[in-house]
C-alpha cells in the first residue's frame, strides 16, 4: 500500500512538472520578423506628392529603393508639421524620416542623420515689388517660416549678429503654402529652400529669391539616436552603391535640373493659357494620348505651338503639333491645321517613337529621349547616344545624353556622327521646357481637384446641418441627387 502511494505520488510530481515545462515554452516570446520600412515624411513637390500617375518624389523614390534594398515593403506616412515627425521617430512610429530635412547642428545632437541627398541653399523669399532687401538687418516687415524647421535655427545664429530681427513660426503651413501668402500679399518674407523655390515660381511667378542666408546645406534622412546602427549600416552600403550607380545623380536630374531655368512672362503666358486655351484641346490630348499621360501630350503642344492651331514656323512645319509635311502623311493626317487631326497625329508619332526606342532606355526617361527625337530628329538622338557611349557615359540615362547632345553642334563631334549637325542645345532647352510646362499642368490639376473636394465636404455639411433633427422622409427630400 505504502509502496503504491509513493508511486502515485511520484507520478504526479512528474506530471506538475511537466505542465510547468510546457506552461513556460507556450509563453516564451517569438521574434517577430519584421516585413514593412515605416517612413515618417511630408508632403512636397520634391519630397513626396500623390499624383493621378502614383506617388512620386525625390524622398519617395529613395525611400522605396531602401525598402527594396532591404527586402520589405514600403509604408510611407506624411506628417502634418515637422514636430509630429520627431514624435513618430522618437514614439518608434516610423523607422526614419525622409522629409527633405537638413543637416542643422540640433538636429545632430537629437538624432542619427544619414548621408547628404543633395545640397541646397536658403534663400530669403519676397513678391515681385517688394523692395530688395540689401541685408537681413535691413527688412521692412517680419520673416515667416515653418516651426522646427532648419530656418529657425539659421536666423537664431543671425540673430546674435542683429538683435533686432524677428521672426514669426507657423506649425500648421509648410513653405508651399507660405511662399503662395507671400504671392498674395498676406505675408512679406518667408525663407526657403533653393529646390523648393525654383518649382513654386513655376506656380508662383510673382516669386523672388534675395538674400543667400546658407549654402550648400546637406538634406538627410534621420534616423532615432539608439537601437539604429544596423539601420545605419544598411542606410550607408546603400547609398554607397545608389551612389556610384548614379542614381543620385539621375535624381537630381529628374527633379531640379528641369527648373533652374525660369522665364516670368513665358509662366504667366502659360498659365493664362490654361485657363483661357486648354480647355478648347484638353478632351481630344486625352482622347489621343494612347497610353501617354495627356498632360505630357498638351505640354508638348505648347511648347509646340502655344496652343495655336494655326501656328506655322520658316521651316514649314504647321498646326498644334507642328507637324511637317511627310510626318503628316506617315502618321494619315490630311490637314494639319485642324486641331483634332494634328493632336491626333502629333500622339501617334511621339507613340512611334517611344515604340522604336531600345529597351535599355528605363520607362521613367523613355519620354524625354522621345520628345528630343520629336524636336531634331530620332537619328541625331541616336547619333548623341552612340557618342555618350564612345566617351565613357550611359547612352540609356537622360542626365548624360543632355551632357552629349549640344555637342552635336560642333564640327569635332557631329563630323563623326552618321546624321551629322543638329542644335542639340535646342533640344535640351525644348524638353526641359515640356517637363516645366508637364509639371505646372500636374500642380494645377491637383490644386483643381483639392478645391473640388473642399467643395463637395462643404455641400455635405451644409446638407447635414439642414437635415439635423428631422423626420427620416423631411431628409430623404433634402438630399442631393
Amino acid at each position: 500500500m505504502k509502496k503504491l502511494l509513493f508511486v502515485l505520488l511520484a507520478l504526479t510530481l512528474l506530471a506538475s512538472c511537466r505542465e510547468v515545462s510546457v506552461e513556460q515554452t507556450e509563453v516564451t516570446p517569438q521574434p517577430v520578423k519584421k516585413t514593412t520600412l515605416n517612413v515618417g515624411t511630408l508632403y512636397g513637390a520634391q519630397i513626396f506628392v500623390t499624383t493621378g500617375q502614383g506617388e512620386a518624389g525625390f524622398d519617395f523614390e529613395m525611400a522605396s529603393r531602401f525598402a527594396k534594398y532591404l527586402n520589405l515593403a514600403l509604408k510611407m506616412k506624411p506628417y502634418s508639421n515637422i514636430g509630429e515627425l520627431y514624435q513618430a521617430l522618437e514614439s518608434g512610429e516610423v523607422d526614419l524620416l525622409a522629409a527633405g530635412l537638413a543637416d542643422t547642428p540640433s538636429r545632430r545632437e537629437k538624432f542619427r542623420l544619414g548621408p547628404p541627398l543633395y545640397r541646397v541653399n536658403q534663400v530669403l523669399v519676397y513678391k515681385q515689388g517688394t523692395p530688395v532687401p540689401k541685408d537681413i538687418s535691413s527688412l521692412e516687415d517680419n520673416i515667416t517660416v515653418i516651426k522646427d524647421s532648419s530656418f529657425v535655427e539659421t536666423l537664431s545664429q543671425l540673430q546674435k549678429l542683429y538683435p533686432e530681427l524677428i521672426w514669426e513660426q507657423e506649425k500648421e503651413k509648410d513653405s508651399e503654402e507660405l511662399m503662395a501668402m507671400i504671392a498674395r500679399g498676406e505675408i512679406t518674407y518667408t525663407i526657403a529652400d533653393s529646390t523648393t523655390f525654383e518649382i513654386n515660381r513655376r506656380y508662383l511667378p510673382e516669386l523672388r529669391a534675395g538674400l543667400t542666408l546658407k549654402e550648400k546645406q546637406a538634406v538627410v534622412w534621420l534616423l532615432p539616436p539608439h537601437n539604429s546602427d544596423q539601420l545605419m549600416s544598411d542606410l550607408l552600403t546603400f547609398w554607397h552603391y545608389e551612389k556610384r550607380s548614379g542614381t543620385l545623380a539621375h535624381l537630381n536630374e529628374k527633379y531640379f535640373a528641369h527648373v533652374k531655368r525660369f522665364d516670368y512672362v513665358d509662366t504667366r503666358a502659360f498659365l493664362r493659357a490654361i485657363d483661357n486655351k486648354l480647355p478648347k484641346y484638353k478632351e481630344r490630348f486625352q482622347k489621343y494620348a494612347d497610353g501617354i499621360d495627356w498632360r505630357k501630350l498638351a505640354a508638348t503642344a505648347y511648347q509646340e505651338s502655344h496652343w495655336n492651331p494655326n501656328a506655322r514656323s520658316p521651316t514649314g512645319v504647321r498646326g498644334l503639333m507642328m507637324l511637317t509635311l511627310p510626318t503628316a502623311k506617315q502618321v494619315g493626317i490630311q490637314n494639319r491645321l485642324d486641331p483634332e487631326q494634328s493632336i491626333k497625329g502629333g500622339a501617334k508619332y511621339l507613340n512611334d517613337i517611344l515604340n522604336r526606342l531600345p529597351e535599355s532606355i528605363p520607362d521613367n526617361q523613355r519620354m524625354w529621349f522621345a520628345l528630343a527625337s520629336y524636336n531634331i530628329g530620332y537619328g541625331h538622338v541616336e547619333d548623341a547616344r552612340k557618342l555618350a557611349q564612345s566617351m565613357g557615359l550611359n547612352p540609356s540615362a537622360w542626365r548624360d545624353l543632355k551632357e552629349v547632345l549640344p555637342l552635336l553642334q560642333k564640327r569635332k563631334y557631329y563630323q563623326r556622327t552618321r546624321y551629322g549637325y543638329a542644335r542639340g542645345n535646342e533640344a535640351v532647352h525644348y524638353v526641359d521646357s515640356i517637363r516645366r510646362y508637364y509639371d505646372t499642368l500636374v500642380w494645377v490639376d491637383n490644386q483643381r481637384q483639392l478645391m473640388e473636394s473642399e467643395k463637395n465636404t462643404a455641400e455635405t455639411q451644409i446638407v447635414d446641418l439642414s437635415t439635423e433633427g428631422k423626420p427620416q422622409e423631411e431628409v430623404s427630400a433634402v438630399q442631393p441627387q
